[in-house]
């Protein structure tokens, strides 16, 4: 990796958080390749497949960038985006049977719609949009997935309300850590929670489908 190569887990605020801090920021519009799938990702088929479609199509763009436009990156981590009808089911529950999910992979500012497009051979289920989410809560989390609730529970109940502020958007997971390699207790996640100011107007309910 030459010095020159553009890594956003060191170039972007937004890749950035720490353990116990609860940090509010603004994301900006972004561009990502997506993929949605419902059910548990530990045994879902669909989830396996949408992943093997994301990762070549980023690892093309890279090569693509580096080879024909001169700027090369690490390819973004891996983030997603949950849902449920009912949102005890990530806190409280954690039934996966009932998750739904769009998978992310962010791409640089410098990729356009026709270099992104060229590429998009064998990867029919995957899109390429913008995505804003505006006004966020964000905190580390290091341990195994399973281990999230009661972290999810306090930013949705505590931290959340204690700003003045409601929930507002799909839960957000940016994973740092690999799981094929990193030992469960030390995976390092980002939850994010998109939110709007002011809980006691009413204005800006909690919303759990895109």
């Amino acid at each position: 990796m030459t010095a020159t190569t553009f890594d956003v887990k060191k170039a972007l605020e937004r890749y950035r958080a720490r353990r116990g801090q609860f940090q509010l920021l603004e994301v900006p519009s972004t561009h990502y390749l997506m993929i949605d799938g419902a059910g548990d990702p530990n045994t879902s088929a669909d989830y396996d497949a949408a992943l093997q479609a994301l990762y070549p199509l980023a690892y093309r763009l890279k090569f693509f960038s580096r080879r024909e436009l001169g700027q090369d990156y690490v390819v973004p981590p891996l983030e997603g985006l949950w849902w449920a009808q009912d949102m005890d089911a990530f806190t409280t529950a954690r039934d996966r049977t009932r998750w739904h999910w769009r998978l992310l992979m962010m791409t640089p500012p410098w990729l356009t719609a026709e270099h992104v497009e060229e590429h998009f051979e064998d990867a029919d289920d995957v899109c390429w949009e913008s995505f804003d989410e505006g006004l966020c809560l964000q905190t580390l989390h290091i341990g195994t997935y399973d281990a999230e609730g009661p972290l999810l529970a306090r930013m949705h109940d505590e931290e959340i309300p204690a700003r003045g502020l409601a929930l507002h958007g799909l839960h957000h997971e940016i994973y740092l850590g690999d799981p094929r390699r990193a030992a469960p207790e030390k995976l390092r996640t980002i939850l994010r929670q998109p939110v709007v100011r002011d809980a006691t107007t009413g204005d800006g309910p909690e919303r759990i489908s895109p």
